[in-house]
């Protein structure tokens, strides 16, 4: 299975647990990869054949704005499926980093697996 991939995004959003997080946006970087045959879009250079990496990047921002959550297992979870729902991706691997959580840790995270390659 051929995969389209997002690496790095970094997105604003407010999650925690504390009650000072719940007043402030923080970072997380997102790291996705999605599995999807790719031949179909390559074959006449068409995009809507493809997933549009741009369309999904505004999408996970917007769905974690959307959807403030204390747990980035929880974000992860609700995202994971959120993505493959709406663009009908039968199998992803998604992380989410919260770089400066834990002091003397460049981050820490979660990284999910779901669907079938």
């Amino acid at each position: 299975m051929d995969k389209v991939f997002i690496k790095g995004l970094n997105i604003q959003t407010t999650i925690g647990f504390f009650q000072w997080e719940k007043e402030i946006k923080q970072t997380l970087v997102i790291d996705v990869e999605m599995g999807w045959n790719t031949a179909q879009a390559a074959e006449n250079d068409e995009l809507a054949k493809t997933l549009d990496y741009a369309q999904i990047s505004e999408g996970i921002a917007e769905f974690a704005n959307a959807n403030p959550v204390d747990l980035i297992e929880t974000l992860a979870e609700r995202l994971a499926a959120h993505l493959m729902a709406r663009y009908h991706i039968p199998w992803l691997k998604l992380s989410v980093g919260k770089p400066g959580a834990v002091h003397n840790a460049q981050t820490v995270g979660v990284e999910i697996e779901r669907g079938q390659r």
